[in-house]
């Protein structure tokens, strides 16, 4: 409770703040236009600078026709900066406002195109945190200070929206099933693979994050609650330049990430690169309580059960392309991308059963040693071509993926009476290889039909190979065994194909753009016997439809009207259809499920937006044969599995607004409120559950004078479902402080996340077939972080071209966390 009223406080003063400050003298527009052809230049940024000092007083985008406009702007001499993508920037004359209602123009102004070297330049604007669109929000990770040492994970749990649980699985607007994308091409990765390569991923190596809770029908359909995309910091700039990123953290424990990003480009040829090498020392405590009910639903046994594991990870990442520009119109690019991930865990945990009275009856000490591999390897061919000016162009990708994962782990169970006296004693041993090799191909074209009407179209396909073993055995005596009953080979083929079409046209203060995209899913699982089982096999096809429409209305310069309509799909992750037993210890265990349905959603949304400040959403969804994790109890163990159960029904509300507190002060509050209601049949039981929840989350950024700045952040979650969990409140808040050094080519940065906590997850479970659950689990959230960068060389600006081309199924590969 104190942790939240710090942060109403926060936000009180800074709404107050904002409300001493908001009178206003006068107005300041005027027009953008290309100075060599006085061609329209829609969506330049214009900032508002300070004539005394250049300092940024709002910021705002040219619309259709080039016009711009600042109201509310107080007395005071003002520069009008102009910037758009290969133009040079310009400034007004300066600007006086001394009366009230002062109605100031700048007149139009001439960007210029240029190739001038850019060495030494120094900008005063900065980005904003967040940036709304007609079909997606943008994130900008490195204005936030905090972000400086995190990774990727820590950084999408600031993002407006955003939810990630105690296992790391994220949900977007209340929904869980968000793909992830990396520079616009899923990863292909899902469940605890993702969560590791997310874990291991610097925030410094993100450009930006777009939000896209209904993707256009370019994107794979896969993900319930639409799609994350992380674009990955890119130079095609001219000459040789680069940076260098060191991140040094300590919570309870320590944490390195370093970052070396080289460019170097010359005539027809881009070459660029990314190193990463992480340390991380990840420690979790979990205590879980049962209380196993009999047919009367009384008390028939009670179990506790404490729990600590530390994993220590090393993950070093390269990232390796080239772009060969053969002509003005055509380029031809390599990316190459790989990791290795050698990890290993402990973790002891220790049980107690009890009956009804508390009395102590038994106990079992669980040691668990495990080694872990995780290899990637992947390359991205890519073309693009444009035929001319009139905006045609046609991209092709191709991918090949594969990853190659191998576990060992040891199991060692020890049983007590109540007098701690042992009983018995055995080890279970594993050994689970898995591979995962994937083919994807697409094509996309772009063309303008007439004069406004924008077409695109394309096709896909992607063919997907898993093959996943899983060797155990029992050591008791001094006697090994195999384990048949949790012995198992499992492989799995699967092939998608796609083709989509998109229509985008501007009706004067309309804009519609409707789309229709077609998948056919085919997949094929073999479980291989063993001397207690026989083979199974299992195989389905099927093809789905996909529309999606976005219509908006600009009611006049200040208020921006939407409406959007998509239809999507969740496919199950690889590892959840793979029958293999995975065990946390002998009284918890997690099970696939080969006959696991996709679930299909339906998602409508109207929006609004005021001077793209004030910024708000409605969104109702719909979806059928919904799955998710259900608990069962099988003696005195749980087993988890993913089961469809039921429909549900989400809606949320949305609402955003960035201040400008003062010249030196810029906030970003985000609220979110969602309602969820889930109903069907789980373990022959009735399901039907019904919450509300509220979340938010406020972003102070400080500018001070002689290079520094600093932060203040923090988000606050209610109590909210994951199917069966409820998760009850959650809270952090943030601080950072930064310094310019070495002519601004350099940067030193102090961050502590979490500086109230560390942050503990709560829960329950009402119903696991007869039984009831509790857990409290923490993690080593509580982290102070120094970090230090440096750029170097010279630089051209040039083009940027956004690179990808695979489908949704690489999130759906599983690894390490």
């Amino acid at each position: 409770m104190k942790k939240l009223i710090t942060m109403l406080v926060a936000t009180g003063i800074t709404i107050c703040s904002y409300a001493q400050q908001s009178t206003f003298a006068g107005k300041i527009s005027g027009n953008i236009k290309d100075g060599g052809n006085q061609a329209v230049i829609d969506a330049a940024t214009i900032s508002l600078l300070k004539s005394s000092d250049s300092s940024l007083v709002k910021t705002s985008l040219t619309d259709k026709v080039g016009n711009f406009s600042f109201e509310n702007v107080k007395e005071g001499s003002y520069l009008v900066m102009a910037v758009s993508v290969g133009h040079s920037k310009v400034y007004s004359q300066p600007i006086l406002i001394n009366t009230p209602g002062t109605d100031a123009s700048t007149g139009t102004l001439q960007l210029v195109a240029h190739t001038k070297n850019l060495t030494g330049v120094t900008v005063v604007a900065k980005k904003q945190f967040i940036e709304r669109k007609i079909d997606k929000t943008v994130i900008n990770p490195d204005v936030m200070i905090s972000n400086a040492g995190a990774n990727a994970l820590e950084m999408l749990e600031k993002a407006p929206g955003v939810t990630v649980d105690k296992d790391g699985n994220i949900s977007l607007k209340g929904k869980a099933g968000v793909i992830v994308m990396i520079d616009g091409k899923p990863s292909y990765m899902s469940g605890n693979d993702l969560v590791n390569y997310l874990n291991n991923m610097p925030a410094n190596n993100i450009d930006q994050v777009e939000l896209m809770p209904n993707p256009p029908a370019k994107y794979d359909a896969s993900g319930n609650s639409g799609i994350i995309n992380i674009k990955l910091k890119k130079n095609r700039q001219k000459g040789f330049n680069g940076s260098v990123n060191t991140s040094q953290g300590h919570g309870k424990y320590f944490r390195s990430n370093n970052t070396l990003n080289l460019n170097y480009r010359r005539g027809k040829l881009n070459t660029f690169s990314s190193f990463n090498a992480n340390y991380r020392e990840n420690p979790q405590w979990l205590d879980i309580k049962r209380q196993y009910l009999a047919s009367d639903k009384s008390i028939a046994s009670i179990f506790e059960q404490e729990s600590y594991r530390m994993r220590i990870s090393r993950y070093f990442n390269a990232r390796i392309g080239a772009d060969f520009f053969a002509t003005p119109k055509t380029t031809f690019g390599l990316v190459f991308n790989g990791y290795l991930n050698p990890s290993n865990a402990s973790a002891p945990n220790f049980s107690r059963f009890y009956n009804p009275q508390m009395q102590l009856d038994s106990m079992l000490s669980n040691q668990r040693k495990e080694n872990g591999d995780w290899k990637h390897a992947g390359i991205n061919l890519n073309f693009r071509h444009k035929f001319d000016s009139t905006g045609k162009e046609i991209t092709a990708d191709v991918d090949f993926l594969d990853y190659n994962n191998k576990v060992t782990e040891l199991m060692t169970n020890t049983g007590l009476d109540d007098l701690s006296n042992e009983k018995y004693k055995y080890n279970i041993n594993s050994f689970l290889p898995s591979t995962v090799r994937i083919f994807s191909a697409k094509t996309d074209y772009v063309q303008t039909i007439g004069k406004k009407i924008k077409m695109e179209a394309g096709v896909k396909t992607s063919f997907v190979n898993t093959d996943n073993k899983a060797n155990y055995s029992i050591t008791q005596f001094g006697v090994t065994r195999p384990d048949y009953l949790r012995t198992n080979y499992f492989k799995y083929q699967e092939n998608l194909n796609a083709a989509y079409v998109n229509f985008n046209k501007q009706f004067k203060k309309w804009g519609v753009q409707t789309g229709f995209r077609i998948e056919n899913t085919n997949y094929e699982g073999l479980q291989y016997g063993n001397p207690t089982r026989q083979d199974s096999t299992f195989t389905k096809s099927y093809t789905s439809a996909f529309p999606t429409m976005y219509i908006s209305y600009e009611l006049d310069k200040k208020n921006n009207f939407g409406f959007s309509y998509g239809r999507r799909i969740n496919r199950p992750d690889y590892d959840d259809l793979n029958p293999f037993i995975s065990f946390i210890d002998p009284y918890t265990y997690e099970v696939g499920n080969p006959f696991l349905r996709p679930m299909f959603s339906n998602t409508a949304e109207l929006s609004h937006s005021y001077k793209n400040l004030l910024n708000t959403s409605l969104s109702y969804t719909y979806t059928k044969d919904l799955f998710g994790e259900s608990f069962n109890r099988e003696d005195s163990a749980v087993v988890v599995r993913n089961s469809n159960f039921g429909k549900s029904q989400n809606i949320n509300l949305s609402v955003g607004i960035q201040l400008s507190v003062a010249k030196w002060w810029k906030a970003n509050i985000n609220t979110q409120g969602n309602y969820s209601h889930l109903q069907g049949q789980l373990n022959n039981n009735n399901v039907d559950i019904e919450i509300s929840s509220i979340s938010a989350m406020i972003n102070n950024q400080f500018s001070f004078k002689n290079g520094w700045s600093a932060e203040l952040s923090g988000f606050y979650r209610s109590k909210e479902s994951e199917g069966q969990i409820v998760i009850r409140e959650l809270m952090q808040l943030n601080a950072g402080v930064q310094k310019q050094i070495l002519k601004k080519k350099g940067s030193v940065k102090l961050s502590i996340n979490d500086f109230t906590g560390p942050m503990i997850a709560r829960g329950y479970i009402d119903d696991i077939s007869a039984a009831k659950a509790s857990f409290r689990q923490r993690r080593d959230s509580r982290v102070a972080t120094i970090t230090f960068t440096y750029r170097f060389g010279k630089m051209y600006k040039t083009e940027k071209r956004k690179t990808g081309g695979a489908g949704d199924e690489q999130n759906r590969v599983s690894s390490g966390s």
